[in-house]
């Protein structure tokens, strides 16, 4: 029987050419959000299974790959709640909070974080989602004004201009200007949530759809029904820069405006809409929320927002928080190869009569020479040997004979096709 070689489903194996473009992608990310002032920290894959299903992480909670307590009697009938104490972090969000009221006294206030790694979620694997990816987030601690949101905003645009991402439109949003506009509708507060799903979904099936699902709403009056309906059909385009809605509070609508024209006096050409469709689905959120959209992507490839009350909630002390999120697994679909990892210089080092210092030797010489060396054995059939090269990375080859370390080398270049 052949053995099963396959990762399990909703996890994957990286090729060499796809670790070499997301390291890329990762040290640029790091070097550009280091430059803004941001410090880089790390926190446990592994977190406490009450925090992690604190009521925090929205949807995510579903989704929670459990760890079971150590020294359980396998024949011993237990329910999982019983069963498992830890589980896998579903987000960098959750962490952080921990991460900060653990730490506070040893951390700057503010606190400009930068946290990468992979996350868990036990979701349907489909294309593009997996059950295991990397995140990237910077947040800012402790910061209670509109200077965090601009900060993080326009560093992430130019994290993503380094990444060779033009075109990128920031959408603004605030959770408040959402609250305010389904109060004046006449939603009840115990509707919001159901509302705001409808609501969220105007990208894709436009005032029409939403209308549709709004009015199916049970338990919402037809008149605040109708009231929704009414402003949702008069937002326009997602890419459109919106006018405030009707019941807007204006300290938020005053935020988004502030936050929209320092970040496009700061990051030149930057585009920039008030997007009042805008929900994100984290519960967490108390103010201004935010997305990035790019027109290679049909989903958003970045997005954050305020969430003041969850470090509170989470560690005991209230701090005010914001975040920015990079989507990195989508980012790395898009982003253009040659502008990461542009003018490599990868030699393939042909031998086959070479005893092993002499190809040590040789590999050396190439080093010093700024070259990275794949050292291989020559194949009868050099040709079709030379193209599986190229295809693997290689950009120049090197063939040898004999033993001697300091015969000439002559590297010849990859001819195209």
């Amino acid at each position: 029987m052949k053995a099963e070689a396959t990762p399990p489903r909703g996890f994957r194996d990286l090729l060499p050419a796809d670790v070499a473009l997301r390291s890329a992608a990762l040290a640029t990310i790091t070097r550009a959000y280091t430059a803004a002032g941001f410090q880089q920290v790390e926190t446990p894959a592994v977190e406490a299974l009450s925090r992690l299903q604190s009521d925090s992480g929205g949807e995510n909670e579903k989704m929670l790959f459990r760890i079971l307590r150590r020294g359980l009697d396998e024949d011993a009938p237990l329910p999982p709640r019983d069963a498992a104490d830890l589980g896998l972090r579903y987000d960098l969000t959750v962490p952080l909070a921990r991460y900060y009221a653990n730490n506070r006294a040893q951390l700057p206030s503010p606190f400009r974080s930068l946290q990468i790694g992979p996350v868990w979620r036990a979701e349907r694997p489909q294309k593009g989602r997996f059950r295991q990816f990397v995140q990237c987030d910077i947040d800012v601690l402790g910061e209670p004004s509109v200077h965090a949101e601009v900060e993080l905003c326009a560093a992430s645009l130019r994290v993503l201009g380094e990444l060779g991402l033009s075109g990128c439109t920031l959408r603004l949003n605030d959770r408040r200007i959402l609250t305010g506009m389904l109060d004046g509708a006449g939603v009840p507060r115990e509707l919001h949530g159901r509302v705001l799903v409808a609501v969220d979904k105007y990208d894709k099936l436009g005032a029409e759809g939403v209308a549709a699902e709004v009015r199916a709403l049970q338990g919402l009056e037809p008149a605040a029904a109708a009231a929704v309906v009414g402003l949702v059909e008069g937002f326009g385009a997602p890419d459109a820069d919106a006018a405030m809605p009707a019941g807007a509070p204006e300290e938020a609508a005053a935020d988004v405006a502030t936050i929209t024209d320092a970040v496009r006096r700061l990051v030149p050409g930057a585009r920039v809409v008030f997007d009042p469709t805008l929900v994100r689905g984290m519960g967490y959120y108390t103010g201004a929320i935010f997305e990035v959209a790019h027109p290679a992507s049909r989903s958003s490839i970045a997005g954050g927002g305020r969430y003041d009350g969850l470090i509170g909630k989470l560690g005991g002390v209230d701090v005010p928080a914001c975040g920015f999120s990079l989507g990195f697994e989508r980012i790395v679909e898009i982003v253009d190869p040659q502008v990461l990892l542009p003018g490599r210089r990868v030699v393939a080092l042909l031998h086959r009569d070479a005893g092993p210092v002499a190809v040590g030797l040789l590999q050396q010489r190439l080093v010093a020479d700024g070259w990275a060396v794949r050292a291989v054995r020559r194949g009868r059939n050099v040709r079709r040997q030379l193209d599986e090269l190229q295809q693997q990375g290689a950009t120049h080859h090197v063939s040898v004979s004999g033993d001697d370390p300091d015969q000439e080398l002559a590297v010849r270049e990859f001819t195209a096709g």
